[in-house]
């Protein structure tokens, strides 16, 4: 290791955070600081329930429950709804987020967080290529440089999706586990089926027409005298078998669409190299991919206008990072495949209408975790 980087690994986290908004101020992102507490349900909105176990909650005077912040991306979305909506705006934060190990885990619950988010850009592609070398030179300001960049594209990813023609049910099926990092293979396994007998019901419901399938269990439903069940109306359990039975199937997806998904989520290259399989896959299966990747494409070259080696960087159509609304480009940087991402961010234009907007505005973002640039730089000197 030289002399430099053990200088570099050796510095406080609070003169990383520090070098970090330096960065960003000359990059001419507004500094942003949300509340600490902030709303619990709109964290479990998104994240589930499940997600409850990471937050550290509270309750005020109204009973409003409340947590410490666990990131910054919804708070700083919240605040530039509240003062700026709707105009182009580019915001830099940094500070500590919360979030509670499980049971039974190791470490802190308290970490350094620092990022940027842009607001209302309509050149969709060069922000996304600012907002990823912002993100890179700030961290390597503050100590991790040579961070390998992987990135995707969730837009990229539903323009396949809209050309298969699949039932909803199966792409909500594949999104879900391409979000979550599943394989092909995992996505399409048979669902588990809890007994001979269900299993009987479900594979007649696909052999009958679904309009018919879903009046005979609204039918059984009724002749047994239910009229919900966990809260749902007959119609929406009648819908519920409907999409079990078409997962246990198979049904609406052929041995040709298998393949073609199959081929689509195992190209991987750097970008120039995917572009040109994915464009080849798209003529040979008469799929009309050419908007999405003329966006990928342009992207591309506003990202080498950075100076920003694109050799060095790949592009994967399987890679996801694991929150619900991104909805384009995405990316994470770490010192290699294997080891946490010191960088990670991603486009995201519906989340803002969730949160209240009256329609979707453009929006794209990053964040780089303090705590994990000093492992980086030591990988780095030893490298």
């Amino acid at each position: 290791m030289s002399d430099a980087t053990a200088r570099a690994s050796d510095r406080r986290p609070a003169e990383r955070l520090a070098a970090i908004l330096a960065h960003f101020e000359r990059a001419l992102f507004l500094r942003c600081e949300p509340r600490l507490l902030q709303p619990a349900g709109v964290f479990l909105d998104r994240s589930g329930e499940d997600f409850r176990g990471h937050l550290y909650l509270t309750t005020d005077a109204s009973g409003a429950e409340l947590c410490l912040r666990p990131e910054y991306t919804i708070p700083v979305c919240l605040d530039y709804l509240r003062s700026a909506a709707g105009e182009s705006a580019s915001f830099a934060y940094g500070g500590s987020i919360f979030r509670a190990p499980l049971h039974g885990d190791q470490g802190a619950g308290e970490f350094l967080q620092a990022g940027i988010e842009s607001f209302g850009r309509t050149d969709r592609e060069a922000a996304d290529a600012e907002i990823l070398g912002a993100a890179l030179d700030a961290a390597a300001a503050a100590g991790a440089s040579d961070l390998s960049v992987r990135m995707g594209d969730a837009g990229l990813v539903g323009a396949f999706l809209d050309g298969l023609a699949l039932p909803s049910v199966w792409r909500r099926r594949i999104e879900a586990g391409h979000a979550r990092g599943q394989s092909v293979a995992d996505i399409f396994a048979p669902p588990r089926r809890n007994g001979s007998e269900q299993s009987g019901v479900l594979a007649a419901l696909t052999k009958v027409d679904p309009a018919d399938a879903r009046r005979l269990v609204e039918d059984l439903l009724s002749i047994a005298g239910i009229t919900a069940v966990g809260g749902r109306s007959p119609a929406e359990i009648a819908e519920r078998f409907l999409d079990q039975a078409t997962l246990a199937e198979g049904a609406g997806v052929s041995v040709e669409k298998r393949a073609l998904a199959e081929a689509f989520f195992a190209i991987e290259g750097a970008p120039d190299i995917a572009s040109a399989a994915l464009r080849t896959l798209a003529d040979d299966a008469r799929l009309d991919l050419s908007a999405a990747l003329d966006s990928f494409d342009t992207r591309a070259g506003f990202i080498a206008a950075r100076g920003l080696n694109l050799d060095e960087m790949t592009f994967s159509a399987s890679f996801a990072r694991q929150l619900d609304y991104y909805s384009g480009f995405v990316f994470e940087a770490g010192h290699d495949a294997s080891s946490e991402p010191v960088v990670g961010g991603g486009r995201y234009d519906r989340l803002l209408k969730t949160l209240g907007a009256n329609a979707d505005i453009p929006a794209v973002g990053a964040a780089i975790w303090i705590d994990r640039i000093a492992s980086a730089a030591r990988a780095g000197g030893a490298a």
